[in-house]
């Protein structure tokens, strides 16, 4: 899994008045929990640019003040109107600790039942996972090579090393539909 280094400073003041002053000279409140303390910092807005606003999951090498992080986002809150980031949670990774994260699913291949005139539908972006930093992909591929007309793949059908689906067994992730003009097999 990718990284992506960001350095924050601690904030003297927490409250609604000092969060609200920082917001408005580029600054987004952040707080980090999960390890031994919890920690409320502010970063700068630029620097989430490369973290947020892509679809791929990365994970943060965090620097505040003296102390070094490696964490994950668990949960951004945004303004309602603006779509301003306005604060943002980490959480801490701790060695032998497992994360749950969400990874978007990549297909892969060329389904028979597509070349035929079925409808491919994929059902689900993103797959959440629980294990190990080092053993986390940077995405889940789902190969649809074998898939026929009215053929799918779910959850259950995946097997990931070291890694434990979060996910209901039955939810569908992709699926060959027929349509009105499919070509039938000869």
């Amino acid at each position: 899994m990718k990284s992506v280094s960001m350095s924050g400073s601690l904030r003297e003041n927490v409250g609604k008045k000092d969060a609200k002053a920082q917001r408005a000279q580029g600054f987004i409140p952040c707080v980090i929990y999960g390890g031994k303390e919890q920690l409320q910092f502010v970063v700068e807005e630029e620097q989430f640019r490369h973290l947020l606003f892509t679809p791929e999951v990365k994970y943060v090498e965090l620097e505040v003040g003296d102390k070094k992080f490696e964490a994950v986002v668990q949960a951004t809150q945004w303004h309602p109107i603006t779509d301003h980031l306005l604060h943002v949670d980490f959480l801490e990774i701790l060695d032998g600790k497992p994360i749950t994260i969400g990874l978007p699913v990549k297909i892969t291949g060329t389904s028979p039942g597509v070349l035929r005139g079925g409808k491919l539908m994929k059902k689900v972006r993103k797959l959440t996972v629980k294990g190990l930093l080092k053993d986390i992909p940077e995405e889940i591929t789902v190969d649809i090579s074998n898939l026929e007309i009215n053929d799918m793949i779910k959850v259950g059908d995946l097997a990931i090393p070291n890694l434990t689906l979060v996910e209901n067994p039955n939810a569908l992730i992709v699926n060959v539909a027929s349509t009105r003009n499919v070509v039938e097999a000869q």
